[in-house]
């Protein structure tokens, strides 16, 4: 991250939002800095919608017709929200009123951030469940024990159950902790915050399978957590904390 310190750089993460967070981490400095620049008025490459990385009929206690009109209806339909959003901003002449700029920039945030959260959501499905490697390690070190972590991880599920919001595990690009955290409207999350496991609480993610039943929803999601793909990312945060610290 040549050419920025390490305060500047966590800067331009916190003003590039959660879009940037699940890339590779050579890909991270580079994203980050172009999103924070200044709109040309060229419309942005469409961001593609992402494929279900697992056998829909194979989950555990997740029906296939809910997972693939979750994915086929509220993920997709945010990634057309977001591409539209951005081709009217591209679209806005310089003396745009203010409250129209800043309304679809608005638009744009939680259109990227559902896409983002939504895609990480799903590729942390499809495992046995069986926590282990150095996720594992790091949430015993963190938080006592993984039991302990899972407990109070499940307790933030159920509080949002019959509402809407995300329950997340976060890595801290500012101190390397792993933290649980809540966000509500796919935005409010805690700046420089790179997701390690994304369970969705709104209520299309359950109620077609389990009603109102949210505990039984949150039960099986963590029979289905893909846990190398939990380490994958923790590997990666890591490598981003050591470029930004050192």
């Amino acid at each position: 991250m040549s050419g920025f310190t390490r305060r500047e750089a966590l800067g331009l993460m916190a003003a590039g939002g959660a879009t940037t967070l699940l890339k590779g981490s050579g890909e991270l400095a580079r994203s980050v800095v172009a999103q924070a620049m200044p709109s040309t008025g060229a419309v942005p490459a469409p961001h593609a919608v992402m494929p279900l990385p697992f056998t829909p009929s194979k989950l555990k206690g997740i029906s296939e017709k809910l997972i693939t009109s979750h994915h086929q209806n509220n993920y997709t339909g945010a990634v057309k929200n977001l591409n539209a959003v951005r081709a009217q901003i591209a679209g806005l002449p310089k003396d745009a009123a203010g409250f129209l700029v800043g309304g679809l920039r608005a638009k744009e945030l939680t259109y990227a951030n559902s896409a983002t959260l939504h895609e990480a959501y799903f590729a942390n499905l499809g495992g046995d469940g069986k926590a282990d490697g150095p996720a594992a390690k790091a949430l015993g070190a963190s938080f006592g024990s993984a039991a302990a972590w899972e407990e109070a991880f499940r307790a933030l599920g159920g509080s949002l159950g019959g509402g809407s919001g995300w329950a997340i595990l976060d890595y801290a690009l500012t101190d390397g902790s792993l933290r649980i955290a809540w966000a509500g409207d796919h935005t409010q999350m805690l700046a420089t915050s790179y997701p390690l496991l994304v369970m969705d609480m709104y209520e299309h993610a359950y109620q077609m399978d389990y009603g109102a039943a949210a505990g039984k929803y949150i039960e099986a999601f963590f029979q289905n957590i893909q846990w190398d793909e939990v380490n994958r990312r923790l590997e990666r945060a890591r490598k981003a904390y050591a470029a930004l610290s050192a």
